[in-house]
């Protein structure tokens, strides 16, 4: 499932698909299921916010030069705020199909498998 957000200069559109899935969790270290439940939680490293909007970019389309530009800019360098909601709607969409938002517009978190 795609992703679309307003992301540095413009609208861009996210995603990760599961070769870049495969990708993420090589780069992290860390299984997608984890991913998906500790980030929302707000129990992540930098890196792995940067990489997953940096590959979720490529996924969405931008070659992977731009991406890494992009989060370069507008990720790795801005303030958590600024990335995080986009990161957590990527893994939602990875996780459920799309992004769950709240009705303040902000995204929830993927319920454990435990409940």
């Amino acid at each position: 499932m795609m992703h679309t957000a307003f992301f540095g200069d413009s609208e861009h559109t996210f995603a990760l698909t599961p070769e870049l899935i495969l990708e993420l969790e090589r780069k992290t270290g860390t299984g997608i299921g984890s991913l998906c439940i500790r980030v929302p939680e707000g129990h992540f490293r930098h890196a792995e916010l940067v990489e997953i909007i940096r590959l979720s970019l490529i996924g969405g389309g931008a070659t992977p030069q731009e991406a890494a530009a992009l989060a370069d800019a507008y990720a790795a360098k801005r303030p958590l705020n600024e990335p995080f909601p986009i990161a957590i709607a990527v893994l939602q969409a990875v996780w459920s199909g799309a992004p769950a938002a709240t009705e303040a517009g902000t995204v929830n978190a993927p319920e454990s498998a435990n409940g």
